[in-house]
């Protein structure tokens, strides 16, 4: 079993690298397995191909093994938006959400209302945008079957309470979280969820394709598999026929697995769970503590919360001017975000001194103005 600190060292590249929200350079190991796994499906060989095809049970094992639910509740999904949409679009009621979380929810619920009319989205406005369990407790009514959130906001680095979420919703509503912002990083109480989205691509280091979903029996027993295709038909596909849906959660899938995506997410999903969710979130604390002390050391604003149990890998700043900052940064080979009026500084637990200095000297130089 690796620990934190063979964790951290599985961190190359050249210094700088400060947007892991936006997009995680695949790791070493991520790299090795798949191009193994595609010199075996090069050999034609029915032995190879079966071995890589096996890496989808791995990876949904592996996703399982961190939210703690069955491998039969886990899918593969292409990216977090399609597992959303499988969640979304077999409601009927009113869905809560707020209009500024990242598109994907937004643009499911809109689409789902235009295309049935069967759900209703009740839009969100909480003070300083952030979902809080008083917003929701607030805007609730008797037609309201679930909430969506994102676990991390994508603009502050908000960090949701899931246990105070499902507190408010209360028993019997859904409550349907995407979760790319934070898996793996976060070690969140999934338990309060019934429905949990995600993607590889930015913490976890896997790369695009590597979506995945998880569905609770309570999110199955209410979620119609609206866009279940033969994939996820029972039995499995069947020429000349049309089955029902599978009773496990392979209803909410469309087609067959990218076998080579989910090599990479179980590569890396196994990296998290060797070296311990827990563990990744204090390592990841600690270089977000440093950022935030670096913006106040320089007078720059913080639209992030400062309580470590409401934010997690994310840093919003808000400078004066964004575009002086983002100039900074730039010069000095800094990779950040700047959206929405805020530069969004996203380390990692691999992200070393030498990058977060650089980080120090850009702030530093527009304090001076």
């Amino acid at each position: 079993m690796s620990t934190i600190a063979d964790f951290r060292s599985s961190f190359p590249g050249e210094p700088g690298y400060l947007n892991w929200a936006s997009f995680g350079p695949l790791s070493p190991q991520v790299r090795d397995e798949v191009v193994a796994d595609l010199e075996m499906l090069g050999t034609g060989r029915a032995s190879s191909i079966a071995h890589v095809h096996e890496r989808i049970d791995e990876a949904r094992g592996a996703v399982a093994g961190v939210l703690g639910a069955a491998i039969d509740e886990v899918t593969l999904q292409p990216s977090t938006t399609y597992g959303v949409m499988h969640a979304v679009y077999g409601l009927s009621g009113g869905v809560l959400a707020s209009p500024a979380e990242f598109p994907t929810i937004p643009t499911a619920l809109t689409r789902a209302a235009d295309a049935f009319g069967r759900v209703r989205p009740q839009w969100l406005a909480p003070e300083g945008g952030w979902v809080t369990p008083e917003a929701v407790a607030e805007a609730l009514d008797a037609d309201t079957v679930a909430l969506a959130v994102s676990l991390v906001d994508f603009r502050t680095g908000y960090r949701a309470d899931l246990a105070g979420l499902r507190e408010a919703i209360g028993p019997d509503r859904l409550l349907i979280v995407d979760a790319v912002q934070g898996f793996g990083v976060i070690d969140a109480d999934w338990s309060a969820a019934d429905v949990v989205c995600g993607n590889g691509y930015k913490w976890l280091r896997a790369g695009r394709g590597t979506g995945f979903a998880w569905f609770s029996a309570r999110a199955r027993a209410s979620i119609a598999p609206v866009l279940s295709g033969f994939g996820g038909a029972e039995g499995g596909m069947t020429p000349d026929a049309v089955p029902p849906p599978a009773a496990t959660a392979q209803a909410y899938t469309i087609s067959g697995a990218d076998v080579l995506a989910a090599a990479r997410l179980a590569v890396a999903v196994g990296q998290v769970a060797d070296a311990g969710v827990a563990e990744i979130e204090a390592a990841l604390t600690e270089r977000v503590d440093r950022v935030i002390e670096i913006a106040q050391r320089h007078g720059i604003p913080i639209d992030t919360p400062l309580e470590p149990e409401r934010r997690a890998g994310i840093v919003a700043l808000a400078p004066a001017s964004v575009a002086a900052l983002g100039a900074e940064l730039a010069n000095r080979g800094v990779t950040a975000t700047t959206r929405s009026g805020t530069v969004r500084i996203a380390p990692h637990v691999g992200t070393d001194d030498e990058t977060l200095g650089l980080l120090d000297e850009a702030c530093a130089a527009v304090a001076r103005g």
